[in-house]
């Protein structure tokens, strides 16, 4: 089979935000349900879910995609979260979820972006 030479396996998106308020900062259960509305909005299925939450309450966690990953960090001493959302390309181009996702968690933390990377894989 020849190789498609325009094909991309995917979107990448690194985000740094800054929020108001620590409460989402420390909410690891909200986060949880806010991220199966969006899975469930966008119609991405998780086949695994890890997390881990410090002794401040800020936490970390990936959640594994069949379609790829949502990753977060959170810093309430900074007012800050890192957030690593990535969709597989491979029955479609997933590039507009991607896209939509990261709104999505913007709202959700009523946030502003300090950085927004996209990486075309």
């Amino acid at each position: 089979m020849p190789m498609d030479i325009n094909y991309s396996p995917g979107l990448h998106k690194l985000l740094t935000l800054k929020v108001s308020g620590s409460d989402k900062l420390t909410g690891l259960s909200g986060f949880k349900t806010t991220t199966e509305a969006i899975l469930s909005k966008y119609d991405l299925e998780q086949v695994g879910f890890s997390a881990h939450v410090f002794d401040n309450g800020s936490f970390t966690a990936a959640v594994c995609l069949k379609e790829s990953h949502i990753c977060i960090h959170t810093w309430p001493e900074f007012s800050q979260l890192t957030i690593d959302i990535y969709l597989c390309n491979y029955l479609r181009d997933n590039s507009f979820k991607v896209k939509e996702v990261a709104a999505d968690y913007i709202a959700y933390f009523n946030a502003e972006v300090l950085n927004d990377f996209e990486i075309n894989r």
